[in-house]
């Protein structure tokens, strides 16, 4: 054969076998046999092998996986990757309906999905071939998983059919079905090996793996459920989904189109005792407006969308019995009361501990040692006891009364006025307080210091290497690559990240800090209003409790961690070694104080700038980009094809509209 008959060859053969694979993994209507299906890949396979030079990265031999291993690569969201708020019951689901209905003027439309219990990805098609696969990480990015996702077959490797976009993005969820887990797990106890607990974990587990080609035998499978609203495709959100499974993408058969809020309810409780006959998980039911014009109206909050909710059906209870209570001790010195349980299977675990949370819920449930004790989950992922069967007490059991003493330094207890929690006053000295400011100084939200865990901290801490964040940085290549289970390569990995960490910019060194109180979001605000530490530290309770969203607990947590000599000391320490503790030229060039005290929502398309790019303008010039519309709003920024529920309202409010140029006009110098 000639080299062009060749080529031909291997290009039919591919077509064909894309074709099978779609019509096995997303139609489930296989029309030829696994025999002949694995013949023809073989033969496709030897083709390729025997001629390079026709190599495709799309071609459906690339399924298979690898044993190479690689460190997974940090890959930044374009569009952040939300999570959803969660509603439980009829009642919270109406008050969701009454909430669109009120601040859009109209009946919605609503889009029902099953609720997947499996790992989010998103996926990313450039020229309609898939170039990342990315987990959904902290929301702004994730890892690249693009080797592992492309051994599963249900997902396209590049898309079908015409008309996507030339970048096309589409979010879903990862999945094990029952029927591969099951075999997985008939397989590790045939080896004496321990069985996975459940499908949701293994797959979460399988996706991260370093060699794909195990991932290549777990049998993983996908569903779609989200474009981005700010990929353009179509008018709504359940012909987006249409357009995407014309692409060859894996799209629920079970999506549903709902006039009201009555179907939407309809809908869940059809599920709700119909979700056991799939052959997936499900844990609840997602209901989106189905209009895009009206998603982008609605908005977002800073974790989650304002036009879906998620409903998440009833968990599965239990009873056992408590055997005893033990105490934990976190980085902020808050004390956790957890319930030693027998062993029992609950929703696909084991569970042996549940939360307690404070002094309170243990006074309110009444516990005695030796309960039979009811637990669920809930929407929780750590179990907890809801109830007691009274009926089952002993009269000799012994009630439980919550510690007085640290369980780990012995300094007495502390419970502030108006929490819950007890508290541990002795943050210098307490070990998992200590501990536990380490390890979230490292945390990939703080500092990101690659190649360190809670173990490496456990493991220098014991040795007597560590006392507080500031020691990480003396730490020696040789004496980490001497101890055990470390080496030459992770000493190197940790030195290399602690340098880097150098370069962290001055917010989120704030939130490293671990200052009581002070989340990501709070740090963001405080950097931004006084540019330095140096201000923050001599500022007075009246100046913060000024600045929108810092109230009088957060103003007070702030003045008290500054006005201890040792955090003073560490701030110096820091600051020698090389921290950022202020903002560099480059973030203060072309800020300014023109929006402060404005605050300004978004609606429509622009010319331009992107909406991202208009709300970062407005948090560098002091403003507040809003979500939603009240009578403090300041400013509606109005673009193209704007909502008419948001221009109606405004109106309403006597809230000024500007247009984009206006509002270049006013933070222009």
């Amino acid at each position: 054969m000639q080299h062009d008959s060749i080529l031909l060859k291997i290009k039919a053969l591919r077509k064909e076998l894309d074709h099978h694979n779609y019509q096995y993994y997303v139609k489930s209507e296989p029309e030829i046999s696994d025999f002949e299906f694995d013949q023809k890949l073989k033969e496709l396979e030897a083709l390729e092998a025997q001629f390079p030079q026709f190599d495709d990265p799309t071609s459906p031999t690339k399924r298979v996986g690898n044993d190479i291993t690689s460190d997974f690569q940090q890959v930044k969201h374009k569009y952040p990757m939300l999570s959803l708020s969660n509603t439980y019951n009829e009642g919270e689901l109406r008050d969701f309906d009454n909430r669109i209905r009120k601040e859009t003027n109209l009946e919605p439309e609503y889009v029902c999905e099953l609720k997947f219990d499996g790992v989010s990805i998103s996926l990313v098609y450039e020229n309609g071939i898939l170039k990342y696969a990315v987990t959904r990480g902290d929301g702004v990015q994730g890892d690249d998983v693009t080797t592992n996702v492309k051994t599963i077959r249900s997902i396209p490797l590049k898309l079908m059919g015409d008309g996507w976009p030339d970048e096309f993005e589409i979010r879903g969820e990862i999945v094990m079905p029952f029927a591969a887990f099951e075999k997985l797990n008939a397989k590790r106890i045939a080896n004496g090996e321990e069985p996975m607990a459940n499908p949701r974990n293994t797959t979460s587990g399988t996706i991260k793996m370093q060699d794909s080609s195990i991932v290549a035998k777990r049998g993983l499978d996908a569903y779609f459920y989200n474009v981005p609203s700010q990929i353009r495709l179509s008018e709504s959100h359940s012909k987006n989904l249409e357009m995407a499974a014309s692409w060859g993408l894996k799209v629920s058969d079970h999506v549903r189109v709902c006039r009201n809020i009555d179907e939407v309810l309809e809908y869940i409780q059809n599920w709700d005792a119909g979700r056991h006959a799939l052959p997936v998980a499900i844990d609840g039911v997602v209901i989106k407006v189905n209009s895009i014009a009206v998603q982008n109206d609605l908005g977002t909050t800073a974790k989650s969308p304002r036009w879906a909710v998620a409903y998440k059906f009833k968990a599965e209870q239990v009873e056992t019995r408590l055997l005893s209570v033990s105490y934990q001790v976190g980085r902020t010195g808050a004390v956790t009361p957890v319930a030693n349980l027998e062993p029992v299977l609950l929703a696909g675990t084991t569970v042996k501990r549940a939360s307690l949370h404070n002094a309170d819920i243990i006074a309110g449930l009444d516990l005695h040692i030796n309960d039979i004790v009811k637990v669920e989950k809930g929407g929780e992922i750590i179990p907890k006891i809801v109830g007691v069967n009274e009926a089952e007490r002993h009269p000799l059991n012994q009630k439980i009364q919550f510690i007085t003493n640290c369980p780990e330094c012995g300094t007495p207890l502390v419970r502030i006025e108006g929490e819950a929690a007890h508290y541990c006053p002795n943050e210098p000295g307490c070990p998992p307080q200590i501990k536990g400011k380490i390890i979230h100084f490292i945390s990939r939200k703080a500092m990101n210091i690659d190649g360190m865990g809670e173990e490496t901290v456990e493991l220098f801490y014991n040795k007597g290497l560590i006392e507080d964040v500031s020691d990480l940085y003396n730490l020696d290549q040789e004496e980490i690559a001497s101890l055990e289970r470390l080496g030459d390569k992770s000493a190197k990995r940790i030195i290399d990240g602690l340098e880097a960490s150098k370069e962290v910019p001055f917010e989120r060194v704030l939130f490293a800090l671990g200052i009581r109180y002070i989340g990501e979001t709070v740090a963001k605000i405080l950097v931004k209003s006084f540019k330095s530490v140096d201000n923050l530290m001599v500022s007075s309770f009246e100046q913060l409790t000024d600045i929108n969203e810092i109230g009088d607990r957060i103003a007070q947590s702030i003045i008290d961690w500054f006005s201890v000599p040792e955090n003073r000391e560490l701030i110096n320490k820091l600051r020698g070694i090389g921290l950022r503790f202020e903002l560099s030229e480059e973030e203060l060039e072309g800020t300014s104080d023109k929006l402060t005290g404005l605050s300004i929502i978004i609606s429509g398309t622009f010319e331009k700038h992107s909406r991202e790019e208009l709300k970062n303008l407005i948090d560098k010039h002091g403003g507040k980009n809003v979500g939603s519309i009240s009578k403090n709003t300041s400013y509606l920024l109005a673009g193209e094809n704007m909502g008419p529920s948001k221009l109606e309202k405004v109106k309403k409010l006597g809230i000024p509209i500007i247009n984009e140029d206006e509002f270049l006009e006013m933070i222009s110098d």
